[in-house]
């Protein structure tokens, strides 16, 4: 036999061990799924998730790990791989919701805020389950001794010029938690530094990465943020917190206040059912585990993240993928307040949630995880 005859029969042995060529392969290849998430405590089950493995594997699926942090295979109990994750990490909401607009993330965890406000927009997507209640906080200067709302209240009344309050995202839930009710409060709120006029200033952050720095840099007066970011300031000395949203007046109306949430797209909601269901049923094990294990919660999200877990292992976040009637209350409470502020433009305005719901909810997932 010639070499060049060798080398040939050499490839057709190769090629029909490795299949029937680009077709089969097509064929056999897995979903590829783009899921965003934020750096933050919020979205801690999904860093539970990934970083636990097999152990979630009762759940009926877990993480495989392929690149840590970045590239993961989605298997079911029995074995089977149903898709590749690639993991996102976004600044905000607002980006999150961006990206969803250009088809660039299939689910991914943010505020419920900012996925309304991306499907008043237009884009083709539903809140799946909430991820947690609470965890946001109203931060002054670590000297400060500003506690509670009256302390609050007084403070802004007493500036001379309009008290400046910084967020991270336009659409971020602590921005809509705090302004709404400061707005529902009376207080006479602007987003125009040259409103003189104004009670308060709200001042775009762009990113949790800014609140500190701003603070310290005397840009505003305090800032409003979630976990760990608030928690962080005060482990470093460089921020207090003042001011929990469950403390906001009227009282006992933030308990257990709706936050970040789990989305997807349509396209991937259509395409991909089994996908989607056994995202949500391994989100809803690891926040029950998150909930039921906090300091090893809060140290695989503090290593995660890269913050220490002593500023957030005595976090008063509590995990649930469960949109029960007091969080679908808090929802409501959302869209009166985005309503009343004028921040919907499109398919949300004067929206109630009754009407809201079948455009902005499919829960046909998590009912079936809960069910377990």
């Amino acid at each position: 036999m010639t070499r060049l005859k060798f080398i040939l029969a050499c490839t057709l042995i190769l090629a029909a061990a490795l299949g029937a060529g680009p077709a089969q392969a097509a064929k056999s290849k897995l979903p590829s799924i783009y899921m965003g998430y934020i750096f933050t405590t919020h979205h801690t089950p999904l860093m539970v998730a990934a970083v636990k493995g097999e152990e979630f594997k009762d759940s009926g699926a877990f993480l495989k790990p392929l690149v840590p942090k970045q590239k993961y295979q989605l298997v079911a109990a029995d074995g089977k791989p149903l898709a590749v994750i690639n993991l996102i990490v976004s600044k905000s909401g607002s980006e999150a919701a961006t990206l969803f607009a250009m088809n660039r993330m299939d689910i991914g965890l943010a505020s419920s805020t900012a996925f309304m406000s991306g499907i008043d927009k237009g884009t083709p997507m539903k809140i799946l389950c909430p991820l947690h209640v609470d965890g946001m906080s109203m931060v002054f200067p670590s000297d400060s001794k500003i506690s509670g709302y009256d302390d609050v209240a007084r403070t802004i009344k007493a500036s001379a010029t309009p008290f400046k309050i910084g967020y991270h995202s336009p659409t971020s839930a602590p921005r809509v938690v705090f302004e709404g009710a400061l707005h529902k409060a009376g207080f006479k709120i602007s987003g125009n530094p040259n409103d003189v006029d104004a009670d308060i200033l709200m001042v775009d952050l762009k990113s949790t990465a800014n609140l500190i720095p701003a603070l310290l840099g005397h840009q505003v007066d305090c800032w409003v943020g979630p976990a760990p970011h608030p928690a962080v300031a005060e482990y470093k000395n460089a921020g207090h917190i003042g001011l929990d949203s469950r403390d906001l007046p009227p009282k006992g109306d933030w308990v257990d206040f709706p936050c970040c949430v789990m989305g997807a797209g349509d396209k991937l909601i259509a395409d991909h059912p089994g996908i989607i269901q056994a995202m949500t049923d391994l989100m809803t094990d690891a926040s029950d585990w998150s909930n039921a294990h906090k300091t090893a919660a809060a140290k695989i999200s503090a290593a995660w993240i890269g913050v220490p877990a002593q500023a957030i292992e005595k976090s008063s976040i509590i995990y649930t993928t469960n949109p029960s009637p007091n969080w679908l209350k808090g929802e409501d409470v959302f869209l009166t307040m985005l309503n009343s502020m004028n921040k919907f433009k499109g398919q949300m305005k004067g929206k109630d949630l009754k009407a809201a719901t079948p455009i902005l909810y499919d829960f046909s997932f998590v009912k079936k995880s809960l069910a377990k």
